[in-house]
């Protein structure tokens, strides 16, 4: 009595792994490449977004101690206020008491004046330094936020290719490629600096 057909399941399975190999491994290995892609794209965009980030920090440090070189020179100027006004005071007790007073009382004040006029210009000189380097470095960080986004993009787009890796879903694939698509035009876009 025979027990059944007898098929070759050896050959039956080795023609289905073929098949899965040809047609999945194709698939698969424009996947690899793919992200291998992606995932050279967002080494590129974190490296700026960490070199623009550093830089703005860089600016903005140097912006503060402009913004307190100025704070200096305006107590200074307050200083030489204050010198003038005792001058001034003298000059009214002398006058006061119905005497002249003496002439280095008006010189002193003079000077004094004089000097606050230079220390005035100083000190707008550093604000208006301090002003550039802390637009310089709001630019850069609004530069850092585009490269920043783009690595995000990246990583999800990496995720969604190993997701199609698995299950090979040639639509999650596409979708990956997009997002991908959408983090390189970002990262374009922040090298031109139109973020």
């Amino acid at each position: 009595m025979p027990e059944g057909p007898e098929v070759d399941t050896d050959k039956l399975h080795e023609a289905i792994q073929e098949e899965l190999e040809h047609d999945g491994g194709a698939f698969l290995k424009r996947i690899a490449l793919t992200t291998a892609l992606l995932a050279a794209c967002a080494a590129i965009a974190s490296l700026r977004a960490g070199a623009t980030v550093n830089e703005a920090l860089l600016l903005k440090t140097e912006s503060t101690r402009l913004q307190a070189e100025a704070s200096d020179q305006w107590t200074y100027y307050q200083a030489k206020g204050l010198k003038a006004a005792v001058q001034e005071a003298s000059i009214a007790s002398w006058l006061a008491i119905g005497k002249e007073p003496p002439a280095t009382y008006a010189n002193e004040q003079k000077r004094y004046k004089d000097d606050q006029i230079e220390i005035s210009k100083k000190a707008k000189e550093l604000e208006h330094a301090r002003d550039e380097k802390s637009k310089e470095a709001d630019h850069l960080l609004h530069e850092h936020h585009g490269f920043a986004n783009a690595v995000a993009l990246f990583q999800v787009s990496i995720a969604l290719g190993a997701i199609a890796a698995l299950t090979r879903n040639k639509l999650v694939w596409f979708g990956s490629m997009g997002v991908g698509l959408i983090g390189i035009a970002l990262v374009a876009k922040a090298f031109l600096g139109g973020i």
